[in-house]
């Protein structure tokens, strides 16, 4: 679903990107760890549209989609999560799932004065396509809360559920896991299965917890430096040396080993 072909990514003298050329199998949960530092963030970033690349190139299913902006790639059904979850706060949970999808009859003045019953009609069925999406992710007792009262794993839940408010074809997230507790990082991975095998979604997921890649990922792509180190199934990665010479450090090895 995704290629990328040769990216650069450079800040003045800084290079975060240098030649990165990866593929995202459509229907597949594809890991991508590495060290702080090693620019998985930076390449989401100009993936998703939110940095143009120095040179290189991106294709989602086969189209060229370098340099398009975040907005233009939404359409298309690419979509990113942040490390730092970005919620309207004072608004409810249900609400800041209702904001999501695009071209909603009640954005036109027009519209707010002459055609109110479509716009009641529509947001009755957001609504109902909000709660759903609450049900699913088994946060529904949340639906009238203010977003900025939850806790962070409640908030990467809810980054979660907004993407389930559009035809999604691809997700990006971006440390799913940061700030989490183990029980809702759980959820959230249960979550994202079922997306994948039940709706067809295919991810790429940026995160340091090495259980919750082994669990999802396949395949696992390691970047240090700014380059791709290495490429396959988690088993592999943990066992590859230049991996954990780069980041999994030898006492995770001894560890996963041990617990083996």
């Amino acid at each position: 679903m995704i290629v990328v072909d040769n990216l650069h990514k450079s800040f003045g003298g800084f290079h975060a990107v240098q030649g990165v050329s990866l593929t995202v199998a459509k229907g597949s949960i594809t890991g991508l760890i590495g060290p702080n530092g090693a620019g998985k963030t930076t390449l989401f970033n100009v993936i998703a549209g939110h940095l143009a690349p120095t040179s290189g190139r991106v294709l989602m299913d086969g189209e060229d989609i370098t340099g398009l902006s975040p907005h233009e790639l939404f359409a298309r059904g690419l979509l990113r999560t942040f490390q730092i979850a970005r919620e309207f706060r004072s608004m409810t949970v249900r609400e800041n799932l209702m904001m999501v999808p695009g071209g909603q009859k009640g954005e036109s003045l027009w519209n707010t004065w002459f055609r109110r019953r479509e716009i009641a009609r529509d947001e009755r069925a957001l609504a109902k396509k909000a709660d759903e999406v609450l049900e699913f992710l088994t946060i529904s007792h949340l639906a009238d809360h203010k977003a900025g009262q939850l806790s962070g794993g409640q908030k990467k839940l809810l980054e979660l559920g907004r993407t389930m408010m559009v035809e999604a074809k691809i997700v990006f997230l971006d440390e799913v896991g940061a700030g989490v507790n183990r029980t809702l990082l759980n959820t959230i991975g249960d979550a994202i299965v079922r997306l994948n095998k039940e709706r067809g979604y295919t991810f790429c997921v940026i995160e340091h917890d090495m259980d919750f890649i082994a669990r999802l990922c396949d395949p696992v792509i390691v970047m240090a430096e700014g380059r791709v180190l290495a490429t396959g199934p988690a088993e592999h990665i943990m066992e590859n040396e230049a991996v954990i010479e780069a980041y999994l450090g030898r006492g995770l090895k001894n560890k996963i080993r041990a617990s083996a």
